[in-house]
């Protein structure tokens, strides 16, 4: 249990990414936290009701309120606010807005609970630096001691938010549906294949609701063809602009990008260029 800060820091709202290190470790007192964390929900309240009557501004202001409002350590309680946030967003059709918010609550809510994998991955990484240093007894050993304060971490924080792994991995599938339907919407190569990586992520994942499972199954259906169409399309864009560029260069010596040709040798697989005659 972290000891309170003696002159706690303002409540300010929480970052998307990792706390900053100077005040990784500064806590509010029990009574100011359980004060901050009051006034917090009360905003968060009144968010709801405005997300109820599809006032999805007026909720997005109240959500951000309860942000100011709540300590950015208590990750889960962030977590919930910003997907709320990212919601809204979906309902206004501001796809990148609501990208953003619930993939800040993706990264709280990974802090609070790992996602599966992702401590092996961690693990295997550590292993590897360690081989290459020599000293892997020395780095397994960390390893466990670190791997016994992150658990602890996470458990203090979930008792004291009154949650469980259970309803961090509910608010995750939320999270992913909400962020997967948002990059899908904003199109493009790179956006989609992020939504897929968001949905088989979600297809992975045990107890997924019925209507969920379907939705996921669904988008993994026609998300393949739309990733392809999407990158022939900005390959097709990326080439049209390099032979503008090329014939720009070019066109001095009375030359253009259709003075040449690519071939290819059968042998190697290789392509050079040639000048048509």
């Amino acid at each position: 249990m972290s000891a309170p800060a003696t002159t706690p820091a303002a409540p300010d709202a929480p970052s998307t990414g990792s706390p900053d290190a100077a005040n990784a470790d500064l806590r509010f007192s029990p009574e100011e936290e359980a004060n901050l964390l009051s006034e917090s929900t009360a905003q968060k309240t009144q968010g709801n009701a405005f997300f109820s009557s599809a006032a999805y501004s007026d909720a997005i202001s109240a959500y951000s309120r309860a942000l100011a409002k709540c300590p950015n350590y208590l990750d889960y309680d962030v977590a919930v606010l910003r997907a709320n946030v990212s919601a809204c967003h979906l309902k206004l059709s501001e796809w990148k807005e609501a990208v953003e918010a619930a993939t800040a609550a993706l990264e709280c809510l990974d802090r609070v609970d790992p996602p599966v994998g992702a401590a092996k991955d961690k693990e295997k990484d550590e292993d590897k630096a360690a081989k290459k240093d020599g000293d892997a007894a020395a780095a397994a050993d960390a390893r466990v001691e670190e791997v016994d304060d992150d658990t602890a971490e996470r458990i203090e924080a979930l008792a004291r938010s009154g949650r469980s792994r259970e309803d961090v991995q509910k608010l995750r599938i939320k999270a992913l549906l909400r962020r997967a339907k948002a990059r899908s919407e904003v199109g493009g190569w790179a956006s989609l294949q992020g939504a897929e990586e968001d949905y088989k992520a979600l297809a992975a994942m045990p107890n997924l609701a019925p209507l969920d499972k379907r939705t996921v199954e669904a988008a993994l259906r026609v998300l393949p063809r739309r990733l392809d169409e999407a990158k022939q399309k900005e390959m097709g864009e990326m080439m049209g602009k390099l032979k503008d560029l090329g014939n720009g260069i070019l066109r001095p010596f009375g030359l253009s990008t259709d003075s040449f040709q690519f071939v290819k040798d059968e042998k190697s697989g290789n392509y050079s260029i040639q000048m048509n005659q």
